[in-house]
């Protein structure tokens, strides 16, 4: 594994743990239970992304992240502000800030898969691990416009 690799892998391990982090916010601040034993189930299945990345990262020698982007942090924060500033705090906007979260996931993945200077085995790594990045994105999308629908 190249230095391009690890730091590839671990610029997506940053970002899952931020999206880790916007599910569990998300799971708090859900007015359902059943949306926020959704946002859990996500979170949970993302920190196995998680460790499935750094696992890879180790095994390369490397040493993995773990912990998220401080943009991510600011994002939080400001959303906490808005929060209180406003008092939206609905599920439509949980679910709407969720999908905008999901599609930055999945271009993030979306790039890492299409960069030719990555190697095949950490290709098939990132590829094995989109499988539940997609599957989030596609479930959050969904949710939102049916959510959009009412």
């Amino acid at each position: 594994m190249t230095d391009h690799d690890t730091r590839t892998l671990n610029s997506l391990i940053a970002t899952t743990l931020d999206s880790v982090d916007g599910y569990r916010e998300a799971a708090d601040k859900a007015d359902h239970a059943t949306l926020a034993e959704t946002f859990r189930a996500r979170a949970n299945e993302r920190e196995e992304v998680v460790r499935t990345m750094q696992a890879k990262v180790r095994a390369a020698g490397g040493n993995p992240e773990d912990d998220g982007t401080i943009l991510a942090g600011a994002h939080r924060v400001f959303l906490s502000l808005r929060d209180a500033v406003t008092g939206e705090r609905d599920d439509d906007a949980v679910v709407a800030e969720v999908e905008r979260g999901e599609d930055h996931i999945k271009s993030k993945f979306d790039d890492a898969l299409k960069d030719d200077d990555l190697s095949a085995d950490t290709k098939t790594c990132i590829a094995d691990c989109y499988t539940s990045v997609k599957r989030g994105h596609d479930q959050m999308s969904q949710l939102k416009h049916a959510m959009d629908a009412h």
